[in-house]
């Protein structure tokens, strides 16, 4: 093999029903399932090349070295390709963000799905599905779901080794194409990653427990509200299960609390436009930032009013996208 080069993109995806919380932080294999929705336009597009000219594994992120802590992340996925499609080879991966890095926006999803698909595709390995999923969760737990479209359950798993643990498709993006903005509360990296945050709040939270509790709750409810298409039933389980996860890491000690001024001000606008008879629904990742839903097409004009509402907020509208896939053009410096 002389040099071996792949390209994918791979959108982010939103939790709906959230994971927080590791069985296995070097796996990253979680403590409960999750179901997400995966969201058109946000994505990272990434190169890899494989060959004997580097002398090392380098990963370079919107024009910058990813920094040490990402770097071995995104090892764990090329090393496993290495082994898997037998390249002797260190690679150069280059890869560009459509949006906001390490700001609660999932780019280390779509990050590491790309990297996933675009290291495969460079070693000559065409993995299934399920096999994708896999790798991707070995960068960052959340990147599994990133591989597919529409709404998606990570599967938990029980192994240790982890094959278990993937994600699947619950329904098509066709299915119910729900309309989305993304309040920009902070677009600068959180002070505490969402790694380290979810390993405090397992060992400090007294709420730990019943989170973990909650989610298994709230997945069939979830899944079962997405399959018929009931807008209701999705906005409470969403809710409750985004505001149980930061009471949850709220409660750790130290406390941890990534909201901002913007966050609680999003939400009382959210709050004032269901009263008015607007249907809309938020969630909230580890960061600051608010996403907000509404039916397909949005007939009551809610993101528009809320957008109205926060004049001062930069918004990023999207909806219920298709997952990962490799590509032709390549990222270059």
């Amino acid at each position: 093999m002389t040099e071996g080069i792949g390209s994918a993109r791979a959108p982010a995806n939103i939790a709906l029903v959230k994971y927080w919380g590791k069985r296995d932080e070097r796996l990253n294999l979680p403590e409960a399932g999750s179901l997400s929705v995966t969201l058109e336009g946000l994505e990272a597009h990434t190169t890899v090349r494989f060959g004997p000219s580097h002398p090392r594994d380098q990963l370079i992120l919107d024009g910058h070295a990813l920094p040490e802590v990402g770097m071995r992340r995104a090892v764990r996925i090329l090393d496993r390709v290495r082994e898997v499609a037998g390249v002797p080879h260190y690679a150069l991966v280059q890869s560009t963000n459509s949006f906001p890095t390490a700001a609660g926006l999932a780019s280390s999803a779509a990050g590491m799905a790309a990297l996933a698909l675009a290291a495969s595709r460079a070693a000559g390995w065409d993995p299934s599905a399920e096999e994708a999923s896999v790798l991707a969760r070995l960068g960052s737990g959340s990147a599994c779901r990133s591989i597919h479209g529409g709404f998606v359950e990570w599967i938990a798993g029980s192994r240790e080794d982890g094959v278990d643990s993937h994600a699947v498709g619950v329904a098509s993006p066709e299915h119910w194409p729900l309309e989305a903005t993304v309040v920009l509360i902070s677009e600068g990296e959180k002070p505490v990653s969402s790694t380290r945050g979810m390993a405090e709040t397992a060992a400090s939270s007294p709420y730990h427990a019943a989170w973990i509790g909650a989610v298994r709750h709230d997945l069939p409810v979830a899944r079962a509200a997405v399959l018929a298409r009931d807008f209701d039933a999705l906005s409470a389980v969403a809710e409750g299960s985004c505001l149980a996860m930061h009471a949850t890491m709220m409660a750790a000690r130290p406390a941890l609390c990534y909201w901002k001024p913007g966050t609680l001000q999003t939400l009382d606008a959210v709050a004032r436009l269901r009263a008015e008879g607007r249907r809309m629904f938020f969630t909230i990742d580890a960061g600051p930032n608010v996403k907000v839903f509404a039916p397909p097409g949005d007939p009551d004009g809610a993101l528009g009013a809320l957008e109205a509402l926060l004049p001062d907020k930069k918004t990023l509208r999207t909806r219920t996208g298709p997952g990962g896939s490799c590509v032709d053009e390549t990222v270059s410096d």
